[in-house]
């Protein structure tokens, strides 16, 4: 019973994010999401439904870095991941949607280590 109740408010909470925020061509929607174990992130055109690029923890680059990262620092690595992959297509610019997670922890490393690799918000 508590579980249908948890389901509306994160959908109600998704579609109030979802509803300000727009992905262009020049200028993307990085969509975030957050399991327990991973976080995956990745760039959408929404015009066209297309996806540009995607990183997550599960990416050979972020689970081959030297040292044992937790989740925090593996969410920042994986924001670097995406931006460098970004600046290779030539976009600099992105729009951030948190979808239904706050906005601190993880999905905020994940946010700072995109803007260190050079993308703005």
């Amino acid at each position: 019973m508590a579980t249908k109740k948890i389901e509306k408010i994160r959908l109600k909470r998704s579609k109030r994010v979802r509803g300000k925020v727009f992905g262009t061509d020049m200028k993307p929607r990085l969509c975030v999401f957050r399991s327990a174990a991973h976080i995956y992130m990745q760039a959408i055109v929404d015009g066209e439904g297309r996806t540009l690029a995607e990183a997550s923890t599960l990416s050979k680059e972020v689970v081959g870095s030297p040292g044992n990262l937790k989740k925090t620092g593996a969410a920042k690595e994986v924001g670097m991941l995406l931006a460098k992959r970004l600046q290779k297509i030539g976009i600099r610019e992105a729009v951030f949607d948190r979808g239904r997670f706050l906005y601190h922890g993880r999905v905020k490393a994940l946010a700072d280590g995109a803007r260190e690799a050079g993308l703005i918000f």
